[in-house]
């Protein structure tokens, strides 16, 4: 088993590309595309939430409203975090050639 500090562990491949605080939230794979990413971060977002506002509107009063309620949560957290990488990728240093 590779110790924490080790270089060519997990810790030193999920922490390539070099990022700050709270963006190594976000995976390395996912970082290094990370405009793409964020764009169907948000339309996956936009169909979730609209599936959910949909099951809510046919099934009230049901048990299935609890479902649809769960997809407008999870579509909206989507397109937050779909939002907030795109402030990542328009606020990163061009690289110079």
């Amino acid at each position: 088993m590779t110790a924490p500090h080790d270089p060519a562990g997990l810790r030193a491949w999920w922490l390539t590309p070099p990022r700050p605080g709270r963006q190594r939230w976000i995976a390395p794979w996912e970082y290094r595309h990370l405009r793409p990413w964020a764009a169907v971060r948000i339309t996956s977002g936009v169909v979730s939430t609209g599936l959910g506002i949909y099951v809510t509107k046919e099934t009230w009063p049901g048990p299935w409203t609890i479902f649809g309620g769960y997809l407008i949560a999870a579509g909206a957290a989507n397109v937050a975090f779909g939002c907030w990488e795109l402030t990542i990728a328009s606020s990163a240093v061009p690289a110079v050639s």
